[in-house]
Order: structure tokens, then sequence, then C-alpha cells
């Protein structure tokens, strides 16, 4: 990330919402310190949110896009306990694991982690989501607080690190079992023959090299 961007980022509430138009906060504030995108994308930080991307690169202060939301107040998400299914999807959306549960279990919501970003909503497959105003009249930056922006960002950034850890420990795992059957080959193919042997080592030869090839990140 360039300086500007990073200070670009550290002006965004962090609620990691997507409703700029990119992945999360970082992706948007380096897209508008590449000039690649206007500053007035971001519904959680409303006028004001815009009034302090302007200052920051000297652009020219815009009404918000209405095409990416409206500024409101802040919002957290309420999971109806008596409808949810525990399908887990809202778990995977939540950018900040403001959400615990497990598989066919009841799911919550911990508030004060939660950044009403609202991705759970349109994954619930039974609506049992409704978002809540904490915030009454305030809305944009008068909404939020620096030290809840940060919460949300540290949240994020853990729940990214966790994520990272996970997917590589699976591939080390899928790369592990494709080289034990390679070790052992004909106990993994019948004792198969021939071509049919041949067959199934590059099966297993070309499922070791994908795995070696998303653990490297290539």
């Amino acid at each position: 990330m360039s300086p500007l961007a990073a200070r670009l980022h550290a002006a965004l509430p962090q609620t990691q919402c997507t409703r700029c138009g990119y992945p999360d906060c970082a992706a948007y504030a380096q897209a508008i310190a590449d000039e690649q995108a206007p500053i007035n994308r971001c519904p959680p930080g409303g006028a004001q949110g815009v009034q302090r991307l302007a200052a920051l690169t000297g652009r020219p202060v815009l009404a918000l896009d209405p095409t990416h939301g409206t500024e409101g107040p802040r919002t957290v998400a309420v999971i109806d306990e008596a409808w949810c299914i525990g399908c887990t999807l809202c778990i995977k959306a939540c950018p900040t694991d403001a959400i615990v549960g497990s598989n066919k279990r009841m799911h919550t919501v911990i508030e004060p982690a939660c950044t009403g970003c609202e991705l759970c909503i349109p994954v619930c497959p039974v609506d049992c989501i409704q978002l809540e105003n904490v915030t009454g009249t305030r809305t944009g930056w008068n909404a939020w607080s620096a030290p809840e922006a940060q919460q949300a960002l540290d949240r994020y950034t853990f729940r990214q690190m966790r994520r990272e850890r996970e997917a590589r420990e699976q591939q080390e795992r899928l790369e592990a079992k494709a080289r034990a059957k390679l070790a052992d080959l004909s106990a993994h193919t019948h004792d198969a023959q021939g071509a049919e042997a041949a067959r199934k080592r590059a099966v297993i030869e070309a499922a070791l090299a994908r795995a070696r090839a998303r653990s490297q990140g290539t």
C-alpha cells in the first residue's frame, strides 16, 4: 500500500462493506490513491468521510454517489434465533468474525464487533437477519469513532490472516496426502499394472503438483 493509500485507508470507517465496489477498504483506498476511483463511494463514512478524503487528496468535495448507497446511522445485525437453521453462510460472509455458531446450530451476533456491513443479509436463506439502528440520528463519521474503526480493522485483519493460514494448512494436508499415495502407489491403485498404473500415477502426480502450486501461490 502506498503512503497516500495508507492515509486514505485510515480515513475510512473500516466496515469492509464492499459498497464502494472494491473488496475491502484497503483496496478502495489504493484505488483512490491511484486515481482509479472517486472519493464519494463510501456510504458509511457519509459526507464527512468524503470531506476527509478530499482533504487528503486535494480533490474537490463531491456529493455521496447514491448508486453506492446512502448515508445513514450505524447499524448492527440481529439474528432471529428462532428461525436460524445454522447454515453458517452468514459466518463465512462476516468480514469481522462478528457472528458465532456452528453447522446446524443457532448463530448469534457479537454486537460490539458488528460493523453493519450488511454482507450477511443476502446470504441468509431464511431471511432471519435484520439490522438495528444503534446510533439514532447520528450518521456517517458522527456514528463512528476512531477506536471503533480500529477495532473493526483489527478484527478484519485477523480474519484475513486466519483464512490464509487455514488455506495454507489445507494445501499442506493435500500435498502430504498425495505424497503418501505416491510412496505406496501399489496399495492406493489396488496393484494396477501397465497403462492403468501409469494413469493413476499421473493423476496423483497432477494432484500433488496442484497442491504445491497453490501452497506457493502460483
